[in-house]
Formats: structure tokens, C-alpha cells, sequence
């Protein structure tokens, strides 16, 4: 069987956030380690990458990928049942497989539409899997091609109008806490990644007083260094105890495996507090307190729902550009597969010239000094000869028929090599455009 895409995905769609948290690598040199030892087990595997997020952990693959075997090194390493993996799972191939790839990168797949964080994320885990030898060129092409398509849907339609992201939904939930409840603009933010400075930033925008904790306060100082902000200030991981107690928001989003607030730290307050879990696996242990609200990022669907619904219109749009662009990849890898096929075919004719040209100049009817000249001759005219062929093969790559004309030259001359694509590059959620 030839080599082809493929993803195998696990989201919050079909996944609680209890089990993301079970599947989720402490770090990226644990998904790094876990994939290597894939792609050694299983050669038909030629190329991997691994995405990992607080609301996803897919595979993106290369090669004739046999999921069940994916699935079965996925419950060992992480202890899980395979029948539940296979149930929560969600397979892509082919058209589907690149289809999805470029819904993730242009956060149609995302759970709040239109954000921006995702396609960083995939840069990253790209990066990471790219320097580590477990993707080349197949992967690298599906990717490029994905951020293509991502800023192409930014740009054409609003759904990235506004930054949105996990980050402003929870503090947009913030701000509807404030409209019913008499408490001060202050919150704790723990956590200097990407998703913290996001947070941060949003609050900031709506007039909070921030304090920082991160566990190295070097990197939150460098953080709050390019924010010239004066209602930002930070302060270590050891005195979080004491901030919770004091600050009636909280949000956590840190990468720990271990939860940083547990119920044995909560004391008795005048006032509510309301605290927002973004990280996965969970920062934050039920306070077993009436008096604290906590929302996980599955508790934020509400807000992300009312987001989705205003951009209803933008997401169609978006969804049948994506479809365009899945139906040009393709078309781009076919005109790749084409070249091989023309060079060939020059390459016959050129050896079957200087076949008979050696013959003619053995058999003297041509003299070893006019050699090279009758070669040049020869070599122009299989040129013009081969001209109107080649022209209509790559005229027609983009076609039904584009297919068939190329499988029929390698029958013909006996060129060997892979298949064509026969037409996978058409897209069936382009219907209707």
C-alpha cells in the first residue's frame, strides 16, 4: 500500500476534561520520547507529529499508518484501556486527514473558533518533532501549507477579528462575575506560558490590578519587563498560599503535572472567589468551599458558545476555503508526482537518441567529429517533439483526466514508479461551492 496522511485525534468534542488529563504528556520531552519509540517500533510510520494542548492530543502521520497499533502503544504508555481509546478516538485519511489539519491550524476545530493560540502551537509542535527526525518532507508540506491556509482564512474572512482565545473567554466570564457580584479588580494569575501572558494581558485591558506568580520569577519578570504595565506585579509560587486567600479571581495555567492548589490551602474569606483552571491537567483541586467557584475549561462552554453563534456566518465562509485550499494541496502534490513522470520520459527519449546516434557513428555513417552536433540535433528535436505532450500533462494535472494520461504514459514507456494520486485531491466538503 502506498504512503498517505493521516491523523488520529483525541478533543474535547468527544473527550471530558478528565480524561484529556490522562493522556496528556507531563512534558514535550515525554511526547517526543513516546513518539520516537512509535516510529522505531513501526517503520511503516515514516513520519509523525504530535500536538498536544489543553483541549487536544492528535497525531499527525505519514506512511500506511495502521491506527490500532497507534492506539495500542497510546493505553500502554498511559495506562488506559485500549476499547476506550478506540471509542473516544477520531480517525482521519487522505482528503479527511488534510482537511482536518488545516481546520486545527485555522482554529475551525478549535473550542473557541477563531483563536489564535492554536496555530502557534502547532509552529511549535512542528518545530520540536521537525529537529527531533520524526517528520520530513511529506510533514513539512502538509504543515506550510496549513499556515497558508490559516492566514488566508484570517484574512479573508472576521472570524479572527477579535483575539479570542480560552484566556479571554475565561476572563470575559470574569467581568459577567463583576456585573452581579460587589468585588475589587484583583486577581492572581499563576503561570508565566502562553496562555498566563495571555490572561494577564486581557486583564490588564479590563482594568485589573495582576499579581504574577510563576516558579521562576525571572521569567515573569521578563514577561512584565515588555508590558511597561504598572498594575502588574509578581512574586514566587511559595507565597501562593497566602494570595488566594486574599484575592477574590483567580486563574491558573501552568504546564505542572501535580495540581499547584489543593483544598488543604483554602481559608475562610469574607468575600466570594471565583477561580478559572485553564491548564491540563488541572492546576487546581476542588476547594471542597462553597464560598469558591471553580471553572475548568470545560466549564467555559457556555461563554464559547455564544462566540460560536456570532460567528456562524464567518465559519461557513472559512469552512469552504479550507475546502479550496485541501483541494489545491493536493493539485500541488499531483504536479510533484508529474515531475518524476516528464523527467523520465525525457530521459528515455535522450538514451534512445544517443543509443542510435553511437550506432550511426560505428557504422560510420556519420563522423566522430560531427558527433556532439547531430547529439544537440537530436537532443532539440526530442525536445520539440515531447513539447505539446508535457504541456498537455501538466495542463490537464489539475483534472479528472489528468490521472489517466499520466498512468497511461508510465504503461506505455514502462516508467515504473508509485501511482498517481487518481483524483484524491478532490474534496468532498467543496461540494456546493
Amino acid at each position: 500500500m502506498d504512503p498517505y496522511y493521516s491523523v488520529l485525534s483525541f478533543t474535547h468534542k468527544r473527550l471530558p476534561i478528565e480524561l484529556r488529563e490522562q493522556l496528556a504528556f507531563k512534558d514535550n520531552a515525554a511526547l517526543l520520547r513516546f513518539l520516537q519509540d512509535l516510529k522505531h517500533r513501526y517503520p511503516s510510520l515514516k513520519e509523525v507529529i504530535g500536538l498536544c494542548t489543553c483541549n487536544r492530543v492528535e497525531f499527525y502521520c505519514y506512511g500506511t499508518v495502521d491506527f490500532s497499533v497507534v492506539l495500542q502503544a497510546l493505553a500502554h504508555a498511559k495506562s488506559l484501556p485500549l476499547t476506550l481509546l478506540q471509542e473516544k478516538s477520531t480517525q482521519y485519511t487522505h482528503t479527511e486527514a488534510v482537511y482536518h489539519s488545516f481546520s486545527v491550524a485555522s482554529s475551525l476545530d478549535s473550542l473557541v473558533v477563531g483563536e489564535t493560540q492554536i496555530t502557534g502551537q502547532l509552529k511549535e509542535a512542528y518545530k520540536a518533532c521537525f529537529e527531533a527526525k520524526l517528520c520530513g518532507k511529506h510533514l513539512s508540506r502538509l504543515v506550510h501549507f496549513a499556515f497558508k491556509c490559516a492566514g488566508r482564512v484570517r484574512s479573508v474572512t472576521a472570524i479572527s477579528a477579535q483575539v479570542v482565545s480560552i484566556a479571554s473567554m475565561a476572563v470575559k466570564q470574569a467581568i459577567e462575575v463583576l456585573e452581579s457580584e460587589d468585588l475589587p479588580k484583583k486577581a492572581v494569575v499563576v503561570g508565566v506560558g502562553q496562555m498566563g501572558q495571555l490572561v494577564c494581558k486581557h486583564l490588564i485591558a479590563k482594568g485589573f490590578e495582576v499579581l504574577l506568580c510563576n516558579r521562576h520569577t525571572e521569567n515573569a519578570q521578563n514577561f512584565i519587563t515588555t508590558l511597561n504595565e504598572p498594575n502588574i506585579c509578581i512574586d514566587s509560587l511559595e507565597n501562593l498560599k497566602e494570595h488566594i486567600n486574599t484575592h477574590p479571581f483567580c486563574f491558573s495555567a501552568t504546564h505542572s503535572p501535580n495540581p499547584l492548589i489543593t483544598p488543604d490551602m483554602v481559608q475562610p474569606t469574607p468575600f466570594r472567589r471565583f477561580w478559572f483552571d485553564l491548564a491540563v491537567p488541572r492546576d487546581i483541586q476542588d476547594p471542597k468551599d462553597s464560598s469558591v467557584w471553580l471553572y475548568s475549561v470545560d466549564d467555559l462552554k457556555g461563554v464559547i458558545a455564544d462566540n460560536l453563534e456570532k460567528r456562524q456566518r464567518d465559519t461557513a465562509k472559512a469552512h469552504a476555503l479550507i475546502a479550496e485550499d485541501t483541494a489545491q494541496f493536493f493539485a500541488w502534490l499531483q504536479t510533484l508526482e508529474l515531475d518524476p513522470l516528464i523527467k523520465g520520459l525525457r530521459e528515455l527519449a535522450k538514451q534512445a537518441a544517443l543509443k542510435e546516434l553511437n550506432k550511426a557513428v560505428k557504422k560510420g555513417y556519420i563522423p566522430p567529429e560531427l558527433q556532439d552536433n547531430v547529439a544537440k540535433i537530436l537532443h532539440n528535436a526530442f525536445n520539440t517533439f515531447l513539447h505539446q505532450p508535457t504541456a498537455t500533462l501538466k495542463k490537464n494535472a489539475h483534472k479528472e483526466e489528468g490521472d489517466m494520461l499520466g498512468e497511461s504514459l508510465k504503461s506505455l514507456f514502462n516508467l515504473g514508479g508509485d501511482p498517481l494520486f487518481l483524483n484524491a485531491y478532490r474534496c468532498e466538503h467543496s461540494k456546493g461551492l
